[in-house]
């Protein structure tokens, strides 16, 4: 059985910052790490392998330090990472990332199973992984909290507003997972001694066969046009029990000008 699992490295802090002019987040200089929601996909992918033997491959793209993310990753279990960099792919929205994913996946496939987190934390959209599976022609399942092999495909339990819903896909197909999957595994130090000797190759726009147009900001069918912050504003009344009827009142008010009563 091969799996391929789609992962991204994020910001590892709460200070996020915004070019003002692309609308991009800036990275340089921020610490990272690999999305956790992603790293529960690694691990339902890992624990198929014991089940049912094959292979792990992690897919990423993002700059040329990504390698740490794949590099641990490895250190878990993986089998093979690949690192998709290229100045081309830079200000890529979800759907130049989607084909830039796609692309890869075509390129080191084929495989039965598709694993991704259900959103990244530094953009929380939960696009890329439907939209990775539109362009592959996978049938695709999100908001996945279980799952298990069938015959010919795998069954899966969807958390959803209405509850637990089931489905059947068969091979080859995508899924995005949420935390309730499984709790991901720490790397092994076997695992990082491995992850530190293995090769990981680097493809770029060339390499998998998409031309510049169709990825990066060109490629990009969505643009931030405005960039704005909130700001937020307290006011404090204090009402002592000589008042506290009057406090009452305001407090009434209060909730009715915010449609609350």
């Amino acid at each position: 059985m091969k799996i391929a699992v789609l992962i991204k490295q994020v910001p590892d802090s709460d200070d996020v910052r915004m070019d003002p002019e692309t609308g991009t987040m800036v990275r340089e200089g921020m610490g990272a790490i690999v999305n956790p929601l992603d790293l529960n996909a690694l691990q339902a992918a890992l624990d198929l392998r014991s089940a049912a033997g094959g292979e792990v491959t992690v897919i990423t793209m993002g700059p040329p330090r990504a390698h740490e993310a794949l590099r641990e990753c490895l250190s878990m279990g993986a089998d093979r990472g690949m690192l998709l960099t290229d100045r081309a792919f830079a200000g890529s929205d979800t759907w130049a990332t989607a084909k830039v994913l796609a692309a890869a996946v075509k390129k080191a496939g084929p495989f039965d199973l598709v694993l991704a987190g259900e959103k990244a934390t530094d953009g929380e959209t939960g696009q890329v992984g439907p939209e990775t599976a539109a362009l592959l022609g996978m049938p695709f399942s999100t908001y996945v909290s279980a799952l298990s092999l069938a015959d010919g495909g795998v069954e899966v339990a969807r958390t959803v507003e209405e509850g637990i819903q089931r489905q059947f896909l068969p091979f080859p197909c995508l899924l995005t997972v949420l935390h309730a999957l499984n709790e991901p595994s720490m790397p092994t130090l076997a695992g990082k001694k491995r992850a530190r000797r293995t090769e990981i190759p680097l493809e770029g726009i060339a390499s998998i066969g998409i031309s510049p147009e169709e990825t990066g900001l060109g490629g990009s069918a969505t643009r931030v046009v405005k960039i704005s912050y909130p700001t937020i504003s307290r006011t404090t009344e204090m009402f002592d029990e000589k008042r506290i009827d009057e406090g009452i009142e305001r407090l009434v008010a209060v909730l009715r000008d915010m449609a609350v009563i």
